[in-house]
């Protein structure tokens, strides 16, 4: 449970909005609405730059020191206090993965708060890097922050991070058309490493793969080889020297994770 808090407050800072100091007349506490997008989304691509960073210092800087963080896994955290607690142990500790973050084109939009601030919503995506490994794509969600301007000054008072769902680099792949009698040539029972069974039937022009209690649906990347879109997983089906489907290998991010024997 411990470690599912500390990925759900990660994914927070995943979600914070930069604090910066701006020249506004100090009679009208919200800036000209004219002005306000540009403003917020500098102030956004500045703060991103310090996340992709792992900028400790900057981080605090963003928060007013009663934030409350509304997460849709995680829940409620209140105080900023708190939150650098879980970036310290978390986002940026020497051991935990590096997440970096991309914002998903044509989602973010900017509104004004009369007499308050401004509101930021949009979508994202989190890429992951552990140690050496090559960086993968592995969640994306929506966010909705409030900004407060006080004293010629943004920072952030409450977060909205909601949405999280598992998302893989699959998701962008299109899918090649194979005939039903292509597809055919795969369906059967297998046998996995774990001596579990899975069945491999057709499902519109895609395949299923079922085993237990786990239902996928998989796409055509090639004449063999399939995918499966919500997570980094790829099928390649192996034929003997009769040209039969024998065997299937599954990888996951590239790397070969079992193997399932045909046995009927």
């Amino acid at each position: 449970m411990k470690s599912k808090l500390v990925l759900a407050c990660l994914i927070f800072v995943g979600s914070t909005i930069a604090i910066h100091q701006i020249h506004a007349q100090k009679q009208d506490p919200t800036p000209p609405s004219k002005n306000l997008s540009q403003t917020i989304l500098e102030l956004d691509s500045s703060f991103w730059e310090s996340y992709n960073t792992c900028n400790i210092e900057g981080f605090q800087k963003f928060l007013t020191q009663d934030v409350e963080f509304y997460h849709d896994k995680g829940g409620l955290t209140v105080s900023r206090t708190a939150l650098m607690e879980a970036i310290n142990t978390g986002l940026c500790s020497d051991n935990g993965p590096k997440m970096r973050r991309v914002a998903k084109e044509g989602t973010i939009a900017v509104y004004p708060i009369a007499n308050y601030g401004a509101i930021i919503t949009g979508e994202h995506l989190f890429y992951q890097k552990n140690g050496d490994k090559k960086e993968r794509l592995v969640e994306k969600a929506k966010f909705t922050h409030i900004w407060q301007h006080k004293d010629n000054t943004w920072k952030m008072s409450r977060v909205l991070s909601y949405d999280h769902q598992a998302i893989s680099e699959n998701s962008s792949k299109k899918e090649v058309q194979l005939t039903t009698e292509t597809l055919q040539e795969f369906t059967g029972t297998y046998r996995i490493s774990d001596n579990k069974t899975i069945n491999v039937s057709i499902e519109g022009k895609t395949l299923k793969i079922k085993g237990n209690n786990h239902i996928m649906i998989v796409y055509p990347e090639s004449i063999t080889l399939f995918y499966h879109k919500e997570a980094p997983l790829e099928f390649e089906f192996i034929k003997d020297d009769m040209g039969l489907v024998h065997k299937f290998t599954i990888r996951e991010n590239g790397t070969v994770v079992d193997e399932a024997i045909r046995i009927k």
